[in-house]
């Protein structure tokens, strides 16, 4: 990507575009605890952690600059029930890459993930009110996108217990967890009887995967043991992981799209989550599913490194929908 791109190219920079961090962040922290099993491997960690870091700046960049030249772009985005759910992202990447680079840097992990977890936290009430004050809202307007504003709050425990008041922690995982439980209900009630996802959301019913592999993450951090919810949270990972294996065909026949990053961080936290119930149990079955996982995703997320790079090229990205 030109690092001046035109100005109509500009005005249609997607927010959605941070999913991308997501993605690299959570590859870093399996990285880092699949070195940590076998010895070895933190050059590359710290190598991904970087490279992640200046992804999230490069986009922070240009998102920056189309606020100066196109805030009413950026308007419309907020206003938009679909794109809405994604402004998050920027914040859930901080708190990931703050999680990321505890082993590398103690003191830019703490910065990174208190800017993370404070931004989250009013992006969350900012798009919670538009969901209770605006009229726009429809059923067919849900897609597991939704899950993000909310449910990102699981995620700020993982590193949050080493750095702020337990009870901190635990009030971020009581938003979560709450709120996944309404969401989930809600969106397979918009799954099972309203039309299907259009075809560029196909790829969040992947989301689906990461609110119970990320909540067994913070549940372990935060109680530090594997107890009867832990045990709930993972096996429910696990079901899901493989009903959305039944849907393979569906996301095969769908066109490359930014959305399909949301591939990366679902299976990135189901690898953590696996590698951490081998630790915790102890058992080889584990640590196998979990780095046979954890090379899954390095293959997945090269190939949409890729797959994205490619796209920017051809111009097929930042483009009026």
């Amino acid at each position: 990507m030109s690092l001046d791109p035109p100005s109509s190219r500009l005005s249609e920079f997607p927010v959605s575009f941070f999913s991308t961090v997501m993605g690299l962040s959570g590859l870093t922290i399996v990285v880092h605890r699949v070195s940590i099993q076998l010895g070895g491997g933190e050059i590359i960690a710290t190598g991904l952690f970087w490279l992640s870091l200046t992804v999230f700046l490069l986009l922070a960049g240009f998102y920056l600059t189309k606020i100066g030249r196109h805030f009413e772009a950026v308007a419309a985005e907020w206003h938009h029930p679909v794109r809405i759910s994604f402004f998050p992202t920027i914040t859930i990447g901080l708190i990931l890459l703050g999680t990321a680079a505890q082993p590398i840097d103690p003191l830019l992990a703490r910065l990174l993930w208190g800017l993370g977890a404070a931004g989250h936290l009013l992006l969350t009430l900012a798009v919670m009110a538009s969901w209770l004050s605006r009229t726009h809202y429809e059923i067919a307007h849900f897609n597991p996108a939704w899950f993000i504003p909310v449910v990102g709050n699981i995620l700020v425990p993982i590193a949050g217990i080493h750095f702020a008041p337990a009870d901190l922690s635990w009030f971020f995982f009581a938003i979560g967890l709450l709120f996944w439980i309404v969401l989930m209900t809600i969106g397979f009630y918009r799954l099972i009887f309203h039309p299907p996802l259009p075809g560029k959301l196909v790829p969040t019913l992947f989301i689906l995967l990461a609110p119970p592999s990320a909540g067994f993450l913070a549940w372990v951090a935060i109680t530090g043991g594997l107890d009867s919810l832990a045990r709930l949270l993972y096996f429910g990972a696990v079901f899901l992981f493989l009903l959305l294996l039944t849907q393979i065909r569906t996301f095969a026949r769908q066109h490359f799209a930014l959305s399909w990053w949301a591939y990366s961080f679902p299976l990135a936290a189901f690898a953590a989550a696996t590698l951490t119930m081998g630790d915790l149990t102890g058992s080889v079955a584990y640590h196998l599913a979990g780095l046979v996982l954890a090379g899954a995703l390095a293959l997945l997320i090269t190939a949409l490194a890729v797959r994205t790079l490619l796209a920017v090229a051809r111009g097929e990205i930042c483009r009026p929908e």
